[in-house]
């Protein structure tokens, strides 16, 4: 949901954007990537090419060091909930899990920008885990990559949410960009 209100959001300000998405066997606990194509002028390929991505948007850390390690680039950005997602294999016993120190280290060894905020912990605290991809959103609108605003949300998230629900998620948005601005205050960036 998060990649078609984004989209939404970003076709509304005049944009071409082209979706495609990767599924890495999610329906056994696998990964889900959406890849956002966006141009001023024309539509491209639903897929990013490996090395050209601009923007990382993970919401579980080390598949933001994986979306890193195929397709970043020296100039990419990342932005990661900071939430781990066990895989079976570290579950099992059988594989480690790094601690977030290295993937902090990882991310900003592949990143020209790294920013870690712990999106489901306050999604956890409104009511509703779900709301951790909302909370992305207003953190990447915070960063200001791209000229989007509450407004665009809005707009874009009653397309996929019913009236009821909206006064949750532009607070959880608004959450967003309050933890993105905070967590620039305490890196100095």
């Amino acid at each position: 949901m998060a990649s078609r209100v984004l989209a939404n959001m970003l076709v509304k300000r005049g944009y071409y954007v082209t979706i495609g998405e990767t599924f890495g066997a999610s329906q056994r606990g696998g990964s889900v990537m959406s890849h956002l194509r966006v141009s001023a002028t024309s539509s491209w390929s639903p897929q990013i090419p490996r090395g050209r991505v601009d923007v990382v948007i993970a919401l579980e850390p080390t598949e933001g060091i994986r979306v890193l390690k195929d397709y970043g680039s020296p100039q990419v950005t990342i932005l990661s909930n900071t939430r781990a997602i066990r895989p079976v294999g570290v579950i099992a016993g059988e594989q480690d899990y790094p601690s977030m120190e290295e993937i902090r280290s990882s991310a900003q060894e592949l990143a020209s920008t790294a920013r870690f905020i712990d999106a489901t912990d306050e999604a956890v605290k409104l009511g509703n885990p779900v709301l951790g991809n909302v909370i992305m959103l207003g953190a990447f609108s915070g960063l200001g990559v791209l000229p989007m605003d509450k407004e665009d949300f809005r707009e874009a998230i009653l397309k996929s949410i019913s009236q009821d629900k909206l006064e949750i998620n532009l607070k959880a948005y608004d959450i967003g960009r309050r933890m993105i601005r905070q967590e620039e205050d305490s890196t100095g960036n």
